[in-house]
Order: C-alpha cells, then sequence, then structure tokens
C-alpha cells in the first residue's frame, strides 16, 4: 500500500500537483482560522489609507509548520560535502550537475568552483565560473585536470532524456567513468545518487541503485574511503561502516541516498 500511495504522489507531483500541500491546506480551512485573522486585521485597520489590504493571497500550511527543515537528502547532502570541501581545500573543484541554488552556493561562499550542466545557466554570480557540456561525451581538455570534483544528485539523470541529454541506457556508467579521467591520480570525487533495495529506472525522473552494485562499478575506478546515507525519513548518517549485509539491502531504504567520498585509483599502464 506504501509502495502504490508513493506511486500516486510522485504522479500528480510530475504534474504539478503537491498532493501533501493541498490535504494540509484543506485541514487547515476547516479551523475557518484565517478569515478570522483577515477579519481582525481588518478590523485594526480601521480607515487607515497606508495599505490596501486584500484578501488575494491566503497561506494556509505555514501556521502550524515548523519554522524549517533540516531534513532530508539535499540538505544534508549539500552541507555535508561543501564542509568536507571546505577542510580539504583543493586547488580545482569542480562540480557536475548538482544544485546551484544549494550546494554550489554552499561552495561559492568560501571559494572558487567551476560548474558543468548539460543545460545553459546565463546568471553570473562571483566565485562561480559555468562551462556547459555533456558529460557523456568528455572533451578532452579536460583530461586530469581536477584534483576534486563533485555530483550530487546528479548522475541519476544521465541518459534519461529529463533535461535535454540524449537517451543512453549506459550513460550514468561513461559519466563514471569520465570523471575518473578528468580527476588526477590520487584525486577526490564526492558522489550521491538514490538508493534502494529494488534497483529501478523510475522513468523519466531517476534511476534507484543498489548500494552493492554502486560498490561494484566504482571500484572499477575508485577507492571508497567513506560512506554516508540518508534515510527514507530524510535522517543523515555520517560514515558509517557499511557492512555486506547493508550493501546488499542498501540499508532497507526505499528511496534514500548514498553519499560516497572516493579516490581516484592509479591508472594501470
Amino acid at each position: 500500500m506504501k509502495s502504490f500511495l508513493r506511486y500516486i504522489y510522485r504522479l500528480l507531483s510530475s504534474y504539478g500537483f503537491n498532493a501533501k500541500q493541498f490535504l494540509n491546506a484543506v485541514r487547515s480551512r476547516k479551523s475557518n482560522w484565517i478569515k478570522k485573522d483577515y477579519k481582525e486585521l481588518l478590523r485594526q485597520k480601521g480607515n487607515d489609507s497606508t495599505f490596501q489590504l486584500e484578501y488575494s493571497y491566503p497561506i494556509l500550511t505555514d501556521k502550524y509548520d515548523e519554522g524549517g527543515t533540516m531534513k532530508g537528502a539535499y540538505f544534508h547532502q549539500d552541507l555535508f560535502v561543501a564542509k568536507k570541501i571546505f577542510l580539504s581545500n583543493p586547488q580545482q573543484h569542480l562540480d557536475i550537475g548538482s544544485r546551484v541554488d544549494g550546494f554550489v552556493a554552499h561552495v561559492a561562499s568560501f571559494r572558487e568552483i567551476e560548474i558543468m550542466d548539460i543545460r545553459p545557466i546565463k546568471s553570473k554570480v562571483e566565485n562561480i565560473t559555468f562551462m556547459q557540456g555533456d558529460l557523456m561525451e568528455l572533451p578532452t581538455s579536460l583530461i586530469e585536470k581536477y584534483d576534486s570534483v563533485s555530483s550530487l544528485h546528479a548522475i541519476e539523470h544521465f541518459g534519461l532524456g529529463r533535461y535535454g541529454d540524449p537517451v543512453d541506457y549506459f550513460g550514468y556508467l561513461k559519466a563514471i567513468k569520465n570523471i575518473s579521467k578528468i580527476l588526477k591520480e590520487g584525486g577526490t570525487f564526492y558522489f550521491s545518487v538514490p538508493i534502494g533495495t529494488q534497483q529501478r529506472i523510475e522513468f523519466n525522473g531517476q534511476r534507484i541503485f543498489s548500494v552493492a552494485y554502486l560498490q561494484k562499478i566504482l571500484a572499477e575506478h575508485f577507492e571508497i574511503l567513506s560512506f554516508s546515507y540518508i534515510n527514507d525519513e530524510g535522517d543523515f548518517f555520517e560514515e558509517i561502516q557499511l557492512t555486506e549485509g547493508d550493501a546488499l539491502s542498501s540499508i532497507n531504504c526505499f528511496c534514500g541516498c548514498g553519499i560516497f567520498i572516493l579516490k581516484k585509483l592509479k591508472e594501470l599502464k
């Protein structure tokens, strides 16, 4: 039943309908508090003409929400990896496809960062240098250029066409291989993707990876230095000792987030 409800929720969300917000708003209406607040503000206004008062933009869900949400994959991964980059202070850091208004902004607050995305970005911001490109087709000018690379919640989309990229079933493998080529020997790769017990493609939204499969494909190019994860409830577990059972079960996540810190292996000549 839970799986079915998740499916319905995601289907509605993909068409722009937030079912959770709608239900919360309906519940809020039952108390009729917003009309009472409006009438009270109107009474206090009286004949004052400083502001025109209209009942035109009712917000029904904020009254009983918390002051902020410090949970979820993006919140935790963006903060965690930005802190790691601050401490490691690489010479050149490249980000590929991560959230610009989250992770990239965090890093740009204390250092320069280069970013790559398949879609254009027209804005210009201090400390951020943008290049447009498709990582599935690696420019030779980037080979062994960086000592630090990140890609957070991005590679699961490669090759699904969602962002205008060419459809490529093996696009995620090409991206991982090309990132290993971009990195200098011994360079660090900060990597996150959705994880779950059932490895699947939720077309055209994303891939969900099993942790055991990720270990297998990453080991071809990298040494795994640490593993952290965010579970289905949005709670963060930092740098755990990953057992074989954990990997096989993907830590019992349906759609969590796995965060790997990786070191590029020496390539065999």
